[in-house]
């Protein structure tokens, strides 16, 4: 299989650790290399609590957050397409906590107190953040086709106005950022009618920092406003969005209408039919990049680990060890950007890979820097090695995997059937259109084309490329899409068109043109009558063979 493991030694390498999967390569590596780092450098009291076997194990999940009434909970109804235990839906905020809505062979609903001791759930460090968020936290099961490959988050409908100002007895930004490091995507939704990012949401955004791979937006309810409307409500959206979500890049944003009722405003059917399409494509390859992430999420970690040890260690050293520590320390934290930079250079550190200073200065006051361990060179080695080589093995085992036995994709509810038969999208447009009629489709518009084909002076009923190229032209399609177009038109390859394939051209001019993609090969509902197999004649000859 590969070169440091053999199956004959029983898949051991040569430092007696054993990956039978990528999972549990993870989660060994995790365990031998980069937690000890952790726990020295009190890692976990600063940024992350220690990850879990369940952390490793567990199926991709999906964080839904946003406004109250912006549809989160019907969302998932949405993609269910049944109800699920403990679902509340209503213009008012009617989630009021985390609902984990996963699969389980019985429906019923998990308290949060009972959740947080199961160790087959990824949920057992949240038992930190106390009885006030855990009374508001559980854990919704129920025989699901989709939950058996993800499993969904839903949140509180946060707040704005004076409602914001109200405690909600537990620290809500950090909660969000503890999913936001655990899930596979975090999808932020809107409504057409909700555009202002009140401060609690701007704080929720805000605690995805450094998860910007992971961010979808969804603009809901979209069918409630015409198509001027919208286009002043997506750019609205944009200039609220580029103003909490700090990246060059361009967020990608999903528009449409996320329930099973009649669109209000049916002129962007097709364009919501592209968008629900596109998200459902994205969601569905969830479970197909997940050992990729969780590799992914470990090198962040791993990183993130790296620089804490460096700041820990470095702040040790330069305590006094005896008198004048407290008045040191005081300095330690004013001077901490400073130290950033100095030990940026000093180990060729990426600016993006320290904390935040600000909330890294606020936490240090708590600490006694005397008691701050000293700098160990081998636990950064060990974490150095495994990043250098072991991380690229186990990349060529999730290569390995997915060619033995793909992840399914996500399947069921409303991912079921949503490409198949006449509703899909694209169904009987662009180059489908015509594929289920009896003539040909563009024996329609024929007649149109005949004046122009004859207006080119055809030889022998066909005209030259040459004559041709001048009037393909007229349609301002750059050249190599024409010529794709003079290929798949000229179906006996003479290197001449006749009326039929002149007008198929036209034809496919007009789909380009239209916003369709042109296809590789011409599909058989295109091909011209004439230049069709006639199966009748050749079944006659073939028994006038026998």
């Amino acid at each position: 299989m590969f070169s440091w493991v053999k199956q004959e030694q029983g898949g051991r390498n040569k430092e007696g650790e054993m990956y039978q999967t990528v999972t549990e390569g993870l989660q060994t590596l995790y365990t031998k290399k980069l937690l000890p780092l952790e726990e020295q450098y009190l890692f976990h009291d600063f940024h992350s609590p220690a990850l879990e076997p369940a952390d490793f194990q567990s199926k991709p999940m999906v964080l839904l957050v946003g406004q109250y009434s912006t549809g989160k909970t019907t969302f998932i109804r949405y993609l269910l397409e049944q109800d699920f235990p403990g679902m509340r839906i209503g213009p008012e905020p009617t989630t009021d906590g985390f609902i984990a809505v996963m699969h389980g062979e019985n429906e019923g609903v998990i308290p949060g107190n009972a959740l947080v001791v199961d160790p087959k759930k990824p949920f057992r460090k949240l038992n930190a953040f106390g009885n006030s968020f855990l009374n508001r936290f559980i854990c919704s099961q129920m025989p699901n086709q989709v939950l058996q490959s993800i499993s969904i988050i839903d949140t509180p409908g946060i707040l704005s106005g004076e409602k914001q100002r109200i405690s909600r007895g537990y620290d809500f930004a950090e909660v969000l950022r503890w999913f936001g490091e655990r899930v596979d995507r975090i999808i932020l939704l809107f409504d057409a009618h909700k555009l202002d990012i009140s401060d609690e949401f701007s704080e929720a955004i805000k605690a995805f920092k450094g998860q910007d791979d992971k961010i979808r937006v969804v603009l809901n309810k979209a069918d409630q406003v015409d198509t001027q409307q919208l286009m002043r409500v997506y750019g609205a959206l944009m200039w609220s969005l580029g103003k909490v979500i700090n990246t060059p890049e361009v967020v990608r944003v999903y528009l449409g209408s996320f329930w099973a009722k009649p669109l209000q405003n049916t002129e962007n059917r097709r364009l919501f039919e592209a968008e629900s399409q596109d998200l459902f494509r994205d969601i569905q390859s969830l479970p197909r990049n997940a050992a990729l992430r969780k590799l992914n999420d470990l090198i962040k970690r791993a990183r993130l680990a790296k620089v804490h040890a460096y700041i820990i260690s470095h702040l040790k050293k330069e305590m006094p060890s005896l008198f004048g520590r407290e008045k040191k320390k005081e300095e330690l934290i004013m001077r901490l950007p400073e130290i950033y930079t100095t030990l940026q250079r000093e180990h060729h550190i990426s600016p993006g890979d320290f904390p935040n200073v600000a909330k890294m200065q606020d936490m240090l006051q708590h600490y006694d820097f005397s008691k701050f361990p000293s700098m160990k060179i081998k636990l950064i080695e060990s974490v150095d090695k495994m990043l250098a080589s072991k991380i690229a093995v186990l990349m060529a085992m999730i290569r390995e995997e997915e060619s033995k036995l793909p992840p399914p994709m996500v399947s069921g509810g409303a991912f079921e059937g949503s490409q198949d038969g006449p509703f899909g999208h694209g169904y009987g447009e662009g180059i489908s259109a015509g594929a289920d009629a009896e003539d040909w489709i563009v024996a329609r518009e024929k007649h149109r084309y005949d004046e122009i084909f004859y207006m080119l002076m055809p030889v022998n009923g066909k005209i030259t490329g040459v004559n041709a190229k001048k009037e393909m032209q007229n349609s301002r399609l750059p050249n190599t899409v024409l010529g794709k177009i003079w290929k798949l038109s000229d179906c006996d390859n003479d290197g001449m068109l006749d009326d039929e394939e002149f007008a198929l051209a036209q034809h496919l001019i007009k789909i380009k043109l239209e916003g369709y993609e042109l296809p590789t090969e011409l599909p058989p509902h295109l091909v011209p009558p004439a230049h069709r197999k006639n199966s009748t004649a050749d079944a006659m000859y073939n028994h006038s063979e026998d």
